[in-house]
């Protein structure tokens, strides 16, 4: 026969079990946290590389029509929640395009103006 006053187990949480669990997903979210927001900086960082490589297709594109290269109003600069996008130095021979972070990106620290010129020079590199 069973004793009524026998304890049973898993009936609830300990308050110990729930601080032990509670420390395992703040150390996992300590964790998970910064690299997913490093992700995020980075993916957005290549969507504005790209962006860039294609202004650099329509600038060489509009070269070909006219004997210089496009300012930003010709040249259609892409819209973005977290760059702002712009051409200058241009000449008939040059020009500088440029992403300038904004909004949440700007904490991209390393990386918050990347630029891209008409011989392919992308600086800084580290960002590339």
């Amino acid at each position: 026969m069973k004793s009524k006053n026998r304890r049973r187990y898993w009936n609830g949480w300990t308050l110990v079990e729930l601080m032990i669990t509670v420390a395992i997903v703040g150390i996992i979210g300590a964790i998970a946290v910064p690299s997913y927001v490093s992700y995020i900086q980075e993916s957005r960082r290549q969507a504005a590389q790209n962006d860039l490589l294609q202004m650099k297709l329509r600038q060489e594109s509009y070269r070909l029509d006219n004997n210089s290269y496009a300012t930003s109003a010709q040249l259609g600069a892409p819209v973005s929640e977290h760059y702002t996008y712009s051409v200058s130095n241009i000449s008939a021979t040059s020009y500088t395009l440029t992403a300038t972070a904004k909004g949440s990106q700007t904490k991209d620290t390393a990386c918050k103006v990347i630029t891209l010129d008409q011989s392919m020079t992308k600086t800084p590199s580290v960002c590339w």
